[in-house]
């Protein structure tokens, strides 16, 4: 299964579509508030909305989060397939996407079946951005080696893809079996439900190019257009190399650089300032390729929620004029 080139909804063929991450953590994620959001967003023209992962916040973590201490938000973190299925009731096209969801905290077959249920419940909506995880409190919370990062992680999304596929489902693997069963319900989606990595290190890049239907880079301070180019000329010589056509890969970007009412001095951050200033970043993303972005400023919530959706609605409206 592949994805089918388009089938992420894009505002028009010369525009990057975006999208906002949904209120998750921490004191600002309510039902109220997810549910603001998510009407608020679709009401103005966004894309999609989109929610990430995390399972614990330990007390004595056995390592820091990304040389940080972990974020104290991290103690309240609504789950992500449910809070998709809540915004799905209340919208009706703006797409739903995780970024990224552990996967190998989970079992294949529930979590496929969760996603398909998902896809079903939205009429087709469903993104599956999935990971292997990062951290070894939640793999001992999880009861999960962490050796089973990588090869394991590799059958885990062949596995989902089985389910997805017509029935009977069966696989065989190192770590992870389906006897042969009949699995519903299917996606609605031809080909099953686009699913992209989150993958970084080269390895994880390499072990992508040959499953994934797309990746999930992420763009913070550091983050400039020639650090993005070569990552994704880089990654598309790994999926020539895997035998696959790189123009039907997918490229979601993350970014955690917040809009502002200010005009952000030079160097800036990119997609970062005022909406005019990352309005002007979209035709370079454009030409390398990325044509969904979205704003996540859940980590940590450094922009107000109004704030937010003022400062998109603005960038909005220059997009569509």
């Amino acid at each position: 299964m592949s994805l089918v080139p388009g089938a992420i909804s894009r505002l028009d063929e010369s525009n990057v579509a975006v999208g906002i991450a949904l209120p998750q953590y921490g004191t600002i994620a309510s039902p109220k508030t997810i549910l603001r959001v998510s009407e608020e967003g679709e009401k103005m023209g966004l894309a999609s909305l989109w929610v990430s992962d995390r399972m614990l916040l330990p007390t004595k973590p056995k390592e820091t989060f990304d040389g940080d201490p972990w974020p104290e938000i991290f103690a309240t973190v609504y789950d992500p397939i449910e809070m998709l299925t809540f915004a799905a009731a209340r919208t009706r096209k703006v797409k739903l996407g995780t970024s990224v969801l552990s996967a190998l905290f989970q079992n294949p077959v529930t979590l496929a079946r969760r996603f398909a249920t998902l896809d079903r419940l939205s009429d087709g909506r469903a993104i599956a951005g999935i990971g292997q995880g990062d951290f070894r409190d939640e793999f001992e919370a999880a009861n999960i080696p962490i050796k089973r990062r990588g090869r394991g992680f590799e059958e885990f999304v062949k596995a989902m893809r089985a389910v997805w596929g017509p029935d009977p489902v069966s696989f065989t693997g190192d770590f992870y079996n389906i006897p042969e069963s009949r699995i519903g319900p299917k996606p609605v989606q031809p080909g099953g439900i686009p699913m992209l990595l989150g993958a970084f290190a080269p390895a994880s890049l390499e072990r992508a190019a040959g499953i994934a239907d797309g990746i999930m880079p992420a763009a913070g301070r550091s983050t400039t257009i020639e650090k993005l180019s070569q990552t994704i000329n880089s990654f598309r010589d790994m999926v020539r190399r895997a035998g696959r056509n790189p123009e039907e890969i997918m490229w979601i970007l993350r970014v955690h650089n917040p809009l502002s009412e200010e005009r952000a001095t030079e160097p800036r951050a990119l997609l970062g300032g005022t909406p005019q200033q990352a309005e002007e970043d979209l035709p370079r993303l454009k030409e390398l390729g990325i044509d969904h972005v979205f704003y996540d400023m859940n980590h940590p919530a450094r922009v107000p929620i109004d704030t937010q959706l003022v400062l998109l609605r603005r960038l909005m409206r220059m997009i569509k004029a």
